[in-house]
């Protein structure tokens, strides 16, 4: 290395230039370099999740996860098969060998499970075969918290919040905890149903036959298309009990008389509470592969334009940030590379100071 050393020393100009060089390319670098936890790995990991509401562990045991077990434990390269049964939902989880592609190994598990849709029960839902991504694990959780009820809350959360921050840079999904969505609930009488010889199917089908808006086809008069849709919602929630459900000797059997409608909220399935409050919590989930620190920083610069923008009294706060880890280690690194740079000067000039022998 005499030659480079020698070089250098004749030619000082270009010593300058090539150090210039190296700053700017590792400057343009440590800018560019995204920032995590872990790095990003693909697990061949599949899960399939299907749901059959009503449905026991039991049946679903029986009738879906034996199945689709049996469907998928003939693919090649299958290191551990897991199923998981409860109410209404079957979860089997399929890990692969690691030299299996994770887009092969999820093309593979839904091409078998195509070939027993038809033995599965009718009415359930599609199977849904999803990658195990590590990436995916929520980055910051935040909660609203407003004056009004918690079905006010809920809607306030998914109309103007969620979809302001999913529309961010960055982030893949943004799922609300806690919330209690507004939902019309008929609580039928089953002393009324039976003295007027009805079932709750008759009102179910009454409600299906008399709540929908169907399109009517198009009309054509000369040089315009007219578009028809027949409009049969309900638009108001006291309407729903002047349905009609039947009609015998000239007397009609409505909804109302048979059942009380309640402009309520759906069944929660899910609970959050701030400090023994009950509120309503959002999750939000980073895209696959993008930085966790920037996508955070732009998430709570969107937060704090939209709390001007809020009710008076409304309040967004975070109350979990999984990108703080991740600065402090950041931080550590460059506290160490700063104190190696400095030590490391140091010892230089010692030995250049120490008298030659």
């Amino acid at each position: 290395m005499q030659w480079l050393a020698s070089l250098c020393v004749r030619q000082p100009v270009l010593t300058w230039v090539l150090m210039l060089v190296f700053i700017v390319i590792g400057a343009f670098g440590y800018f560019s370099l995204g920032v995590d936890q872990f790095p990003k790995i693909d697990f061949p990991a599949i899960v399939v999740t299907t749901t059959e509401n009503g449905a026991a562990p039991e049946e679903i045991e029986t009738e879906v996860t034996d199945k689709i077990e049996g469907a998928v434990n003939t693919i090649s390269g299958i290191d551990e098969l897991r199923s998981t049964s409860s109410q209404g939902v079957s979860l089997v989880i399929i890990t692969f060998n690691l030299d299996k592609d994770p887009d092969v190994a999820a093309q593979d598990v839904r091409d078998h499970i195509n070939n027993v849709l038809p033995d599965l029960p009718k009415g359930i839902d599609q199977p849904v075969v999803s990658k195990v991504d590590p990436d995916a694990s929520p980055i910051l959780f935040v909660t609203l918290s407003t004056p009004g009820s918690i079905r006010d809350t809920t809607e306030l959360a998914d109309k103007r919040v969620r979809r302001q921050i999913e529309s961010i840079n960055g982030v893949g999904q943004v799922n609300i905890v806690g919330g209690k969505k507004r939902q019309i609930n008929l609580w039928l009488d089953p002393v009324k149903l039976q003295a007027a010889g009805l079932t709750a199917v008759d009102v179910e089908l009454a409600l299906a036959q008399q709540n929908l808006s169907v399109p009517g086809g198009q009309i054509e008069t000369g040089p315009k298309s007219l578009s028809l849709r027949v409009q049969g919602r309900v638009d108001d929630v006291a309407k729903i009990g002047r349905i009609v459900i039947k009609e015998s000797q000239n007397h009609p059997t409505r909804i109302g008389d048979v059942a009380r409608v309640d402009d309520g909220v759906e069944e929660p399935k899910t609970y959050a509470a701030e400090d023994g409050k009950e509120s309503v919590v959002l999750s939000v989930r980073k895209q696959s592969g993008q930085n966790t620190v920037a996508v955070v920083d732009a998430v709570r610069a969107r937060l704090d334009e939209l709390q001007k923008s809020l009710p008076p009294g409304s309040e967004l706060r975070v109350v979990r940030d999984e990108s703080a880890s991740i600065r402090t280690s950041v931080n550590a690194v460059k506290e160490h590379l700063v104190l190696g740079a400095f030590f490391a000067a140091v010892i230089v000039l010692i030995f250049l100071a120490l008298p030659q022998v």
